[in-house]
């Protein structure tokens, strides 16, 4: 991985949950700079601002409000600026149906939130080389990080 600083964006709109990724993320020996939006629309414009630079990695929830997760996957792949983001998964949700689509969709690291803050910490560490170095674009290769 590389030594410059990763721009991490986190869509999620549990504060909570936000929160225990924050902490998760500043404990790990990364540079990182995380922003986070609270919703789909949010997100989308924050990522369509021709003045805003492009996070290194996006970790994306699927149930937000004004625009789901799945949502914004489907109009970041359509978008030629956009459509190379690393996009990784970050749900409650473990439905195969579910990961397959967005597997198909253009995602390309799948993270089911975990409870614990080690297991989190080591998802996330695990996830961020892989999506931030576009290891997938090479390989074709899904990751599913359970926790």
């Amino acid at each position: 991985m590389s030594l410059k600083k990763l721009n991490i964006m986190l869509a999620d709109d549990d504060m909570d949950d936000c929160g225990f990724f924050k902490k998760a993320l500043a404990a790990l020996p990364l540079s990182t700079h995380l922003s986070v939006v609270n919703d789909g629309e949010q997100l989308m414009q924050l990522l369509t601002t021709e003045t805003n630079e492009l996070p290194d990695v996006l970790f994306l929830d699927l149930n937000m409000p004004r625009k789901n997760g799945m949502e914004c996957l489907a109009e970041i792949k359509q978008n030629a600026k956009l459509k190379d983001l690393s996009v990784v998964i970050f749900s409650t949700s473990n439905d195969d149906a579910v990961m397959r689509k967005l597997f198909k969709d253009g995602a390309h690291i799948y993270i089911h939130k975990p409870g614990d803050f080690k297991q989190l910490k080591e998802v996330i560490n695990n996830a961020i080389p892989i999506a931030s170095e576009k290891v997938f674009t090479t390989s074709h290769v899904n990751y599913v990080f359970n926790a």
